[in-house]
């Protein structure tokens, strides 16, 4: 317990040194001086011993989800209630230091026999486990003189996951076929793809070599193959865990946005009949998720990648592109997600050439922002045109390098982290519909 002066004490302070000063100039006043130390010192002691014996008897229960999505902003609620007698103060909340929170300190007055639920937000921004400590309560003395300062015991976990909240949203779209708002692209659909699904009836639009000329024969009408996309194919994340995935994009890391991305493309995918797994490296424990289609698989992809974090490890893609051929045994789509660097040859090259050996494998390399701030900037000076061409070395380097993943026969994506996630589902779909 830790007792700390109110405002009423200080300013009753503040007036009996005033007085102190008119009985240094008028002795007179000398007396009453003394009496309103009396008067001062007595009622605080009794006000404190009163404080001091009050203490205690005020529980807190601390109401929030225990799964929350990074990124975002989130709502959390205390409900306080009081044994014995009425408490008022102001109460802090013991929030994991990486998150800021917003609405705190929190006022916070409990009359007799009643309870009172106060909330604050706070921005999600760190994922894993993340632990709410104790609550800090400053409640009044009976007179308000002091503040009685105490700490109450209140521990809760919570699970911080990339952001599923992305899901609904594009699921509300897809349900509305909105989905060109966000950048999806959307073709109009002619029948055509790899897997028969039925005969119907010719259209206008349909192509000829989807006429089937036995069934229209029997028939004496047109009839029309209709296909659809090829089903329960697998999709594999390859995903760099390494010390170039820590750099940052706004207010999340390449790896969180990387992660965010990965968790819609899976739930996309298992919505179209096929697998999602994942396998993971560049970490001092690389983690590998069996592909499933369940829709229980994108729970254990969340949980397989919650708590993890960049590492400070420089990435060994063939060990790690040895490791996932050991895993499959069924062709898949291999997508490798990456922040390519210039000196990636001696690895980069001999995975993706083993893994293309039986797989399909598209390589995702994140862009930095802060090159096409650099490319932007105007040349004032010497030292920015020396920065310029650092930037302009490092791009012809890094195109190098896509060229040669090009040559070999990968698809590349090369975007910002922000783009991920579109370009990802819009890549997806192309591979689907080229039957790829």
């Amino acid at each position: 317990m830790l007792l700390l002066p109110n405002r009423r004490l200080l300013l009753a302070t503040a007036a009996w040194l005033l007085l102190g000063v008119l009985a240094a100039v008028l002795p007179g006043w000398l007396l009453l001086w003394q009496t309103a130390a009396g008067v001062l010192f007595g009622v605080g002691l009794v006000d404190a011993v009163a404080a001091a014996s009050r203490r205690g008897g005020i529980t807190v229960r601390r109401e929030l989800a225990h799964a929350m999505p990074v990124g975002t902003w989130q709502v959390v609620r205390l409900r306080l209630s009081c044994e014995a007698g009425e408490a008022s103060g102001w109460l802090t909340d013991g929030h994991p230091a990486a998150f800021v929170s917003a609405g705190l300190p929190l006022r916070f007055a409990i009359a007799p026999g009643r309870w009172q639920r106060v909330g604050y937000r706070v921005s999600v921004s760190e994922r894993g486990r993340q632990v709410f400590d104790g609550v800090t309560l400053r409640r009044s003395s009976p007179l308000r003189l002091w503040q009685v300062q105490e700490t109450i015991t209140a521990v809760d976990e919570v699970r911080v996951y990339p952001n599923f909240a992305r899901i609904a949203h594009y699921t509300l779209l897809a349900t509305d076929n909105r989905l060109s708002q966000i950048g999806i692209v959307q073709r109009r659909r002619r029948g055509q793809g790899m897997e028969f699904q039925q005969l119907r009836d010719y259209r206008q639009d349909d192509s000829p070599r989807q006429i089937d000329w036995k069934a229209s024969s029997r028939v004496d009408r047109l009839i029309s193959r209709e296909y659809a996309d090829e089903r329960d194919q697998q999709i594999v994340f390859l995903l760099d865990c390494s010390a170039r995935m820590r750099a940052r994009d706004g207010d999340l890391s390449h790896f969180d946005h990387t992660l965010n991305a990965l968790l819609l493309l899976g739930w996309v995918a298992l919505h179209q009949g096929d697998a999602v797994g994942l396998a993971t490296f560049g970490h001092a424990r690389p983690r590998v998720l069996p592909a499933g289609k369940s829709l229980a698989t994108l729970n254990k992809l969340m949980n397989a990648v919650y708590d993890l974090q960049p590492s400070l490890q420089v990435p060994d893609y063939l060990a790690a592109g040895e490791t996932l051929s050991r895993h499959l045994h069924k062709r898949a789509l291999v997508i490798l997600v990456t922040n390519l660097r210039d000196e990636d040859d001696d690895t980069l090259l001999p995975a993706v050439r083993h893994l293309r050996r039986r797989h399909a494998v598209s390589v995702v390399s994140l862009r930095e922002p802060v090159l096409d701030e650099l490319l932007e900037a105007p040349i004032d000076d010497f030292a920015a045109a020396l920065t310029r061409a650092a930037g302009l070395e490092y791009l012809q380097a890094r195109c190098r390098q896509l060229a040669l993943l090009r040559h070999a026969g990968v698809e590349i994506l090369d975007v910002s982290a922000r783009q991920l996630p579109v370009a990802l589902i819009n890549h997806y779909r192309a591979r689907k519909r080229a039957g790829a």
